[in-house]
């Protein structure tokens, strides 16, 4: 099957110009002034964003450069007759002049046309120029397909934004694909990644990177975390593809500290801030103040996106409620990777989904070994291809419950390692079998470091079926073309296409998946 690349409509292409036009103004690294310092009208230059579409429903994100109440208008059309008004949050100091508008009651299988417009809290009159962005949600008839992407891992291991290349080249080839939504699998940011002005590389080209203030050190205080998140919208690829592209966001550990865990103290020079639970609030804080995600003063992340009778998407958080990293060896682990909590959540909704296909988004994969240090792991997998122990027991409990259950058509996917890969888990390999055969499917990074690939554990049963990645560590952008993933649901048969590709529009590797069955 070939991939489909469609050009941006020229309603899209409109909307592209608004989000530029209005971004254009953006000062690289600049924090708001005081209000009561400026003058002139608020300004959205960081562009727009929309998050966990369904098929009536949607949020909508903006960012201002001083106070202002955020107003919301969409309409069937790019010309807005008629528009349908929202009337959003008073965006202030509290939320870093973030905020986000749920829209509820939109027609099912529709592109929606959106402006954002920002107004003066004290005269609502004085408005600035609104920013515009576009959306489809998701079908409400399985015959309408669906077609998704996903990646993760943006800005780390010292690869910023490099004007010189162009910045994050490739959300621009996501933007062209023009998909229904993008799911963004973790790392969004690398808030413990400090950049330095320019890296030499192996072959003696040098990487440029745009600086910030925030992006100079590491990460610890609240505004320090703001300013993590801000950076990436400076990159005018990101903006664009944010008012075409809607999002579902979840996060790994960049966000907060590489490799953190629930009651972590660190021995990190580095911090001055040793108390880890406190760093994860921040960071949290920020995360739900820059991303279009529901009820993020709840601090909770995992949660159901359903997009139409095709699709559920079960995003999962593979941070917040796990136990502290170990070699994994524990015979008994209820806590796991997951919490206790959430895996019940997991079980009772993925009991009660009827869509076609359901996604398991996971932050980090089950059968590659990431280890933490000489003798810790990361992941779920500790590197005994054995019976499950340690966090494995708890995925274990989860295989088997789908099986049991009669669950059909999941699918794991995740970014973490910087390379893509597709595995197949199947019990006649593993040792433990009581589980039904199923895909995980790994790509990435979208804007980082590359990394040479994981060794597998046979617990489960993982072949692997495909694999690109670099020779050696922390390999640039400049010198290994950056991943992404494309999922593609076909409406009338329900097959399910996965594409691993690479920047530069290669499809290195196309697996069909057929629907009603208990395992692949």
């Amino acid at each position: 099957m070939q991939p489909y690349r469609p050009s941006p409509s020229p309603a899209r292409r409109t909307v592209l110009r608004g989000s530029l036009a209005a971004s254009a103004a953006v000062s690289l690294g600049a924090r708001p002034a005081p209000a009561q310092a400026r003058s002139g009208r608020p300004r959205a230059a960081w562009g727009v964003q929309t998050g966990d579409v369904t098929s009536s429903s949607g949020l909508v994100w903006v960012r201002s450069d001083r106070p202002a109440r955020m107003v919301v208008e969409t309409s069937a059309t790019e010309s807005f007759r008629r528009p349908r008004r929202w009337e959003g949050p008073l965006l202030g100091p509290d939320t870093d002049c973030t905020g986000t508008t749920a829209l509820r009651g939109l027609p099912p299988g529709t592109q929606i046309h959106y402006r954002v417009t920002l107004a003066d809290p004290d005269d609502p009159r004085r408005t600035g120029e609104p920013v515009y962005g576009t959306f489809r949600t998701a079908p409400a008839r399985r015959r309408d397909g669906v077609r998704f992407l996903w990646s993760g891992d943006i800005a780390g291991q010292g690869w910023g934004i490099n004007p010189d290349i162009g910045g994050f080249r490739a959300y621009e080839e996501m933007r062209r694909l023009d998909p229904d939504f993008f799911l963004c699998s973790g790392d969004t940011v690398y808030a413990d990644g400090p950049l330095l002005p320019s890296v030499t590389l192996p072959d003696g080209r040098v990487w440029r990177n745009l600086m910030t203030e925030e992006k100079a050190k590491v990460a610890e205080t609240l505004d320090e975390y703001r300013g993590v998140f801000r950076y990436n919208l400076l990159d005018h690829n990101v903006r664009a593809f944010n008012a075409q592209v809607p999002s579902i966001v979840q996060w790994d550990d960049h966000e907060v500290r590489n490799n953190w865990y629930p009651g972590q103290i660190l021995d990190d020079p580095r911090y001055g801030e040793k108390d880890v639970d406190v760093l994860a609030a921040r960071a949290g804080r920020a995360f739900g103040e820059y991303f279009p995600v529901r009820a993020p003063s709840a601090g909770r992340i995992h949660r159901v996106v359903r997009h139409g009778p095709l699709l559920d998407v079960f995003v999962l958080d593979m941070r917040t409620y796990r136990n502290a990293n170990s070699p994994g060896r524990q015979a008994d682990d209820t806590t796991g990777i997951l919490g206790t909590e959430q895996l019940a959540w997991l079980k009772r909704e993925l009991a009660r989904s009827r869509a076609v296909w359901k996604v398991l988004a996971a932050d980090m994969p089950l059968g590659l070994v990431v280890p933490d240090g000489a003798v810790d792991f990361e992941a779920v997998a500790q590197g005994d291809p054995g019976v499950p122990l340690g966090r494995e027991l708890q995925i274990a409990e989860l295989l088997r419950f789908i099986k049991h259950r009669r669950i059909t058509g999941t699918l794991w996917l995740t970014a973490d390692v910087h390379y893509t890969s597709a595995q197949h888990y199947l019990p006649e390999r593993a040792a433990f079998q009581d589980f039904a055969p199923f895909w995980e499917f790994v790509s990435g990074p979208l804007a980082a470091g590359g990394f040479p690939a994981n060794a597998l554990d046979g617990t489960f049963g993982p072949e692997r079926v495909f694999v690109r990645a670099p020779q050696r560590a922390n390999v640039s952008p400049m010198e290994s073309p950056q991943y992404f993933g494309e999922v593609d649901i076909d409406g009338d048969s329900g097959e399910l296409t996965v594409r691993l590709r690479a920047e530069g529009g290669t499809v290195l590797f196309s697996q069909v998946l057929r629907p009603g069955r208990v395992g692949q």
